[in-house]
């Protein structure tokens, strides 16, 4: 199990991108419109700079949807492997069997 901690500062941290996703996009395309004048551009890049840096969506981190473990993920199924084999032992991923031999 995931430090609380680390688990809420990854909830805070999707907050602020989704909270900055629109504004941060239409700064970047400003940003990077070469048709545009230099100095606009510049402004542009300055308020980019402005806005808080966790409301970059790079600056999030994948973490397992029932433990918060941050290593050992798969996207598609949001979850850490040790999970899902807990899940699987357990019965409750369909079509998902334990092996042995």
């Amino acid at each position: 199990m995931a430090k609380k901690a680390m688990i809420e500062r990854e909830k805070k941290r999707q907050a602020l991108v989704d909270k900055y996703a629109t504004k941060r996009a239409a700064l970047k395309v400003i940003a990077n419109d070469d048709s545009k004048p230099m100095e606009e551009r510049f402004k542009a890049r300055l308020k980019l700079a402005k806005l808080p840096r966790n409301s970059s969506a790079t600056r999030l981190h994948n973490r397992c949807q029932l433990t918060g473990r941050p290593h050992a993920y798969y996207r598609k199924l949001k979850m850490s492997r040790i999970a899902l084999r807990d899940l699987g032992s357990a019965g409750q991923v369909p079509g998902m069997v334990k092996s042995s031999w």
